[in-house]
């Protein structure tokens, strides 16, 4: 396959932050290939909305790949995939997510590991060296791999583990824009890049209507965000 030096492929979830950080990779001038993943999660809800961000911004193709990391398919681990109950109703003085010892149970083993994983075979396979994800270590739920040092050793692994980069084709690059943002700036920044956020998901735990919860930590998180922005979270939120 023929290719660019522009290409890359982006982990796109359907959320808030891998939307802007689509909107990043289209703005640096990348024929972006969206990567989607169906690992069984209980807020399927973000698949349509990562084929509605896609479209609105311009991804050259977008594959929905499909894993079962729940407890069916012999994984699970985690209030996403599992028959858990979703934490909400965080209060205003606990600690905030990612600020303890504990690690949320809405964190799903190796994630962005198997993640990055399958992106990394991809790019290998239509010979692009750049790869975007949208991770965050500001305002977060405290997931290991969503810090600088995973992403880090990650792309180490990435040259040393492939044909591509051990040849000397190119050298791999993992691209985390958000990762020192707040999430106001990320929403700020979305929007000046044109991005609809009404086409995204974030809640863990949404009704059968599509309606968020507002009260799960990722509810709570988003909510924040567009209240620090001056802005309005234009997604349905059950009363």
């Amino acid at each position: 396959m023929t290719v660019s030096e522009k290409t890359a492929v982006v982990l796109l979830s359907g959320g808030l932050d891998s939307a802007t950080t689509l909107a990043i990779a289209r703005r640096e001038g990348f024929a972006c290939h969206a990567l989607t993943f169906d690992y069984g999660q209980r807020h399927r809800l973000e698949l349509q909305s990562a084929v509605r961000v896609a479209k609105a911004l311009g991804a050259v193709e977008q594959r929905i790949i499909r894993l079962d990391l729940s407890a069916e398919g012999g994984f699970g681990g985690s209030a996403l995939t599992d028959r858990m109950e979703v934490p909400k109703d965080r209060r205003d003085g606990d600690e905030p997510p990612g600020a303890g010892p504990e690690i949320p149970i809405t964190y799903v083993p190796a994630r962005n590991t198997i993640f990055l994983s399958i992106a990394l075979g991809y790019a290998e396979v239509i010979g692009a060296f750049d790869i975007f994800i949208g991770a965050n270590a500001v305002d977060y739920s405290g997931y290991p791999d969503c810090r600088a040092e995973f992403l880090r050793a990650f792309e180490n692994l990435a040259n040393l583990a492939t044909a591509a980069a051990s040849q000397g084709r190119g050298r791999f690059a993992i691209h985390a824009p958000l990762l020192a943002m707040t999430k106001a700036q990320i929403i700020a920044g979305g929007l000046a890049l044109g991005v609809d956020y009404s086409l995204t998901h974030s809640c863990y735990d949404p009704g059968k209507d599509g309606a968020a919860c507002g009260r799960c930590d990722a509810c709570r998180i988003r909510l924040a965000g567009f209240a620090a922005a001056g802005e309005t979270d234009p997604v349905a939120y059950r009363p």
